[in-house]
């Protein structure tokens, strides 16, 4: 699927407030940043909190690990309809109270109970960053800077693994090789240093809640609840009254040819709306099943299979961090100028190949360096394609109307994607061995490449309503 028009020749030559726009982004990408770090601090957590609360059952560990997930789909679930009735703004604030405070009460829990329930309520403020701050950048964005504006998003997730990854390895530093699980759990780590691990994001938390009160609402949020003079005020101070006059206009076009549609959900199941979400979808669950997370969620195991001791491991994991961060800058660079579908067909072709020669190193016994080589390789194709590129087209396909609900639909498919391949790794690994882990992997990203191939249309240098209008005809 193609959209052909080029972008129009204002959006192209218009003169923005560059500091401005690069400023309430990146206010709104601090929700990606508290993302981030929330979702990959449990792992560093993980050998303390467990001797702390004498977790010894299969079930209680893995309820431990996971019980967060639940919180991000249901997060992601809400968050649609509230941000449409309520407000983008009002949900960024809404995320930014939740991590502030779980973060605390996690932290300095007493019991294992209070623990999972406050993790969940940390996973509804991921639910609701992850749907919530890409949206708001796209529809604050002019078209020629939208790519890397959401792209920025994710630099901000991969930012916050990346701290979270180094926190947990300097804390865990302190742990001495031989240490019993009595001995870890009377440490200082086993009493105090995991939490916290989980009680240095409310700092960031507190610092997000603040900035997000003084950036405005959406425009094109405003423009659909009748808010029209805001509308324009917020659009003039990203590009001027120029700009203001002409995409409030082109708004207010769209909006007269929608004012028929149905309720926003039963329009999801029109014919034309229904095929672009089944690309928001299809790409949210082609994330998360490029198996790339499995990496990062077990590396510790990926690693130790492939011969590394517990030092070693840490700093790998630190090391896979960097390569995300580094790649997903480069991705900044480039989503504006080689498009969408370039950055997906080549990151989905090298996850492919690189899953490919990893299922053959563990087949042939090979293990050390090449196995992170590889390991490094698969993360920096998924950094600048399927990471960052999937937020941006989510976040730009949808109608103004529906973007709210059509994107929280997409991103709750992410999360129960997630879920699916997390819970499912170890059976696999158990059935399949580690080379046939990344065989399956590796024909998913095929799958996927043709799928892009196909079906993904290039929406670069396009207004958010010049990619609805054609998208949906």
């Amino acid at each position: 699927m193609q959209i052909s028009s080029p972008a129009t020749p204002s959006e192209a030559t218009g003169h923005y407030q560059t500091g401005y726009i690069w400023l309430i982004s990146f206010i709104a990408a601090l929700g990606g940043l508290l993302f981030g770090y929330d979702w990959v601090v449990i792992g560093g957590a993980k050998p303390f909190y467990e001797q702390y609360f004498q977790l010894t059952s299969a079930e209680a560990i893995g309820w431990a690990n996971s019980c967060a997930l639940v919180g991000c789909l249901i997060g992601s679930i809400v968050t649609g309809v509230l941000s449409d009735r309520y407000g983008r703004k009002k949900l960024l604030l809404l995320s930014a109270f939740l991590f502030a405070v779980s973060s605390l009460a996690t932290g300095w829990a007493h019991g294992f109970l209070t623990f999972t329930t406050w993790r969940v309520i940390g996973g509804i403020a991921i639910g609701m960053a992850s749907n919530v701050s890409p949206v708001y950048i796209a529809e604050i964005s002019p078209a020629p800077w939208r790519g890397r504006l959401v792209t920025l998003n994710q630099l901000t997730i991969v930012g916050g693994i990346l701290a979270a990854q180094i926190v947990n390895w300097r804390i865990a530093d302190r742990v001495p090789d031989g240490a019993t699980a009595e001995m870890i759990r009377l440490s200082w780590n086993g009493q105090y240093g995991w939490r916290w691990m989980f009680t240095a994001v409310a700092v960031p938390s507190l610092v997000f809640l603040f900035s997000a009160f003084f950036i405005p609402e959406s425009p094109r949020w405003q423009a659909n609840r009748g808010e029209q003079e805001k509308a324009r005020r917020t659009l003039a101070r990203i590009g001027g009254e120029e700009y203001s006059a002409r995409a409030l206009d082109e708004i207010r076009r769209v909006q007269s040819a929608e004012e028929q549609s149905e309720a926003a959900w039963r329009e999801l199941f029109r014919p034309a709306v229904r095929g672009v979400l089944t690309i928001g979808i299809c790409l949210a669950v082609l994330q998360q099943w490029s198996g790339i997370n499995v990496i990062f969620n077990y590396a510790e195991e990926i690693y130790r299979n492939a011969g590394y001791g517990v030092s070693d491991v840490l700093f790998n994991i630190v090391i896979t961090g960097a390569i995300n961060l580094a790649f997903t800058l480069l991705a900044l660079g480039l989503v504006d100028r080689f498009g969408r579908r370039a950055l997906l067909l080549a990151g989905c072709a090298g996850i492919a190949v690189s899953h490919l020669v990893l299922g053959i190193a563990y087949q042939q016994g090979i293990k050390g360096l090449p196995v992170l080589i590889l390991t490094l390789c698969t993360i920096g194709c998924y950094a600048m394609s399927l990471a960052p590129v999937t937020w941006v087209l989510i976040s730009e396909i949808f109608p103004n109307r529906i973007r709210g609900v059509a994107t929280s639909v997409s991103v709750s498919m992410l999360w129960i994607a997630c879920f699916i391949l997390t819970f499912t790794f170890p059976i696999l690994n158990h059935r399949l061995g580690p080379s046939g882990i990344f065989y399956t992997y590796a024909i998913i990203c095929a799958a996927g490449f043709i799928f892009i191939l196909l079906r993904v249309p290039e929406t670069k240098g396009k207004t958010l309503e010049q990619v609805a209008r054609e998208l949906t005809k």
